[in-house]
């Protein structure tokens, strides 16, 4: 396979090994100095999906270019698959496939010759196998029916699998992916959301930074929060949103009876929206407050936990709002 080398450290990645990609105050300041990323700790684990989670400008895009060795870190290091980057970019960059700021397409050319004229400029691609691997690529992404039609001619959609697909020319061990969703219809998002699915289960390790709360919470196994160039948190997803307390909601047809009662029994932020009651989860045993709703006569038809989103763990992290639009 000739794979092995690329995960051996060169002497100065003593830390390096612990994960597929691994940053140690990664810091990169740009003329004039604004600071883009400030300090990065990152570790992402083989075989996750590891969402890269943050709004525009919070340092997603230049963290990405700098793990690419696209641009130099100003000071701090970065390791991709255990060698250092930028220093390590032609052993490394094989085995990664990526899709940054949107595909380069040849607008003239059919997405199947796109593709071709890609994996014609891989040194390390073999000739004999590449419209096996070119056919087989668009199968995986689902272009095969439109693999004639010139790239200009595709949706957004379209655009975006077919540079997934050159991504995927090669068997790859990582796969970095910046906003791949971006600008997609629902129908779009999903198709791709379902195609990293299916890669992490084939055992490629999948980064893929968003803005988009929801879909960190469906496709990945991992994440980082970042804002204002700094790391906030990181960590598996289902512990993230743990982090944040979930709501106590009671819904009723007696809403300001029970809003009245939960405040007495020591619950805080209440809020009433119509027959749905919720408030920050007391530090009491929940039967002892749903009895007291009882015992004062309010009507209950239903009482539970609503667990925490990742958009709440965001907040409570943070002290701000996320735009979740974009």
């Amino acid at each position: 396979m000739g794979e092995a080398s690329a995960t051996k450290p060169e002497g100065d990645g003593a830390d390096a090994g612990d994960g597929v990609i691994a940053t140690r105050a990664l810091t990169k300041r740009y003329r004039g100095g604004q600071l883009a990323v400030d300090g990065l700790h990152l570790t992402v684990p083989a075989g996750s999906v590891f969402g890269f989670l943050g709004p525009n400008g919070s340092g997603k895009t230049t963290t990405i270019r700098m793990l690419m060795g696209l641009i130099e870190p100003t000071s701090g290091t970065a390791h991709v698959l255990g060698r250092p980057m930028p220093r390590s970019a032609r052993a490394v960059l094989p085995h990664v496939g990526a899709l940054i700021e949107g595909p380069a397409l040849y607008g003239f050319l059919s997405g199947r010759d796109n593709l071709l004229r890609y994996d014609a400029a891989d040194p390390t691609a073999d000739p004999r196998t590449r419209r096996t691997r070119v056919a087989a690529a668009l199968d995986r992404v689902g272009l095969t029916a439109a693999a004639g039609k010139k790239a200009k001619a595709y949706s957004l959609g379209m655009k975006q699998r077919l540079g997934l697909a050159a991504a995927l020319l090669q068997p790859r061990r990582l796969l970095v992916l910046d906003e791949p969703t971006n600008g997609l219809d629902p129908q779009g998002m999903r198709e791709i959301r379902t195609l990293v699915r299916e890669l992490a289960s084939d055992g490629t390790t999948v980064f893929l930074s968003s803005h988009l709360l929801d879909e960190i919470e469906q496709v990945c196994t991992h994440a980082a929060v970042m804002a204002r160039g700094r790391l906030i948190t990181q960590g598996p997803v289902a512990d993230l949103a743990a982090g944040a307390r979930g709501r106590l909601v009671v819904t009723t047809p007696d809403p300001a009876d029970a809003a009245r009662v939960l405040k007495e029994q020591g619950v805080a932020d209440v809020v009433v929206d119509g027959e749905r009651v919720t408030g920050e989860l007391p530090e009491r045993d929940l039967a002892e407050v749903n009895a007291a709703l009882v015992t004062a006569g309010v009507r209950v038809r239903g009482f539970g936990v609503e667990r925490a989103s990742l958009e709440d763990a965001f907040v409570a992290l943070t002290g701000e709002g996320f735009d979740v639009a974009g």
